[in-house]
């Protein structure tokens, strides 16, 4: 018996992720710190007091308004859903399809995937030696047929952590006017001095992706957003499932919103902790660690799956990164709480 599934879709890898337990877990970039209680019970009595059998609002128009409050943006430009990984696949249906997707690589690997399986066109150029992004080889890549469609870039980048200059964004934003919109992934933006609003306010065609998985510390609840033109934002709430984000996410997400100090807290922590391990690291005889403006480190090792087992066998989990585009040797580390990154480092041999 032949499925009906599209060859897209069966040639496919699937997403490149095996969940391992170990003690010490610094393998997805999550918070070092969980939602704190006091918040959890402030939601969770909100949501006693709610109706279960009523559906929510239909584009989660009351957290929408609030997360514009928060960042500074326009609620009729301001998108929610379920996880910014959702809009990613929402942006190449937007723009994407029967065009093209336009990204660097080594990157997050839901780029390349929405790409194909929803049949757009995929160009991946590479970033430099030092991990910056080449802006002349996006601009120059826009030109080949067909001449539209997306571009994601992340700033920070996963997995280098490096950071991408807002001039040189401004270039390719100036490239990008005709046919193309650019999207801007800030899902660490957090953990940098600088954001990219202002160019998204100069260019309708830019539209910037967050998420409440890193700094907020809501991984599990599955929240994300865009921020766009009110033009944009319209087009793309079209692709949105209707009634698609639930009651307990709208009543946490709003909780955390109207409580942001733990999020600045956890951002000063983990920038000092990020510090800390950095100066460490760079005392080992073999390794390299790559400067990094996002809550994780690229370190690079002789052999990366000899480093993973030694690490795992230590009870520390880290991410393998070798088999990504030249990462060659390369782990990516979350940093923890102090006494998880005191782990790594011992387990690492530069800790005491």
């Amino acid at each position: 018996m032949s499925l009906p599934i599209r060859p897209a879709v069966q040639a496919s890898p699937d997403y490149p992720f095996s969940a391992v337990t170990a003690p010490v877990k610094l393998d997805q970039n999550e918070s070092f710190a969980d939602f704190p209680e006091a918040l959890k019970v402030m939601a969770l009595q909100r949501l006693s007091e709610l109706p279960w059998h009523r559906y929510t609002d239909l584009h989660a128009e009351a957290l929408c308004e609030a997360v514009a409050r928060h960042d500074g943006w326009s609620a009729s430009g301001t998108v929610v859903t379920t996880g910014s990984n959702v809009l990613i696949a929402l942006l190449v249906q937007l723009a994407g399809m029967g065009a093209r997707v336009l990204t660097v690589k080594p990157n997050f690997a839901l780029y390349a995937l929405d790409a194909r399986l929803l049949g757009a066109a995929l160009t991946e150029v590479p970033l430099r030696s030092d991990f910056s992004t080449d802006v002349d080889a996006l601009i120059a890549a826009l030109g080949e047929a067909p001449g539209r469609g997306v571009v994601f870039v992340p700033r920070p980048h996963a997995p280098t952590g490096s950071l991408c200059g807002l001039d040189e964004l401004e270039r390719l934003a100036q490239a990008c006017r005709d046919g193309w919109l650019l999207v801007i992934d800030e899902a660490y933006h957090p953990f940098t001095a600088h954001d990219a609003r202002a160019l998204a306010v100069r260019h309708p065609h830019v539209v910037l992706l967050r998420t409440f998985s890193k700094a907020w510390g809501l991984a599990g609840l599955r929240l994300g957003y865009a921020l766009a033109g009110d033009d944009v934002a319209r087009q793309l709430r079209k692709l949105v499932p209707p009634f698609g984000v639930s009651v307990l996410q709208t009543v946490s997400a709003l909780v955390a919103l109207e409580h942001p100090d733990y999020v600045r807290e956890r951002v000063a922590h983990t920038l000092h902790e990020r510090e800390r391990m950095t100066t460490a690291l760079q005392s080992h005889p073999h390794w390299q660690v790559f400067p990094s403006h996002a809550n994780f480190l690229l370190v690079r090792t002789p052999d990366a799956a000899a480093a993973h087992a030694m690490l795992l066998a230590a009870g520390v989990l880290v991410r393998r990164q070798d088999t990504l585009h030249g990462l060659q040797g390369c782990l990516r580390v979350t940093v923890g709480t102090v006494a998880e990154n005191d782990a790594f480092l011992r387990a690492a041999g530069v800790g005491a």
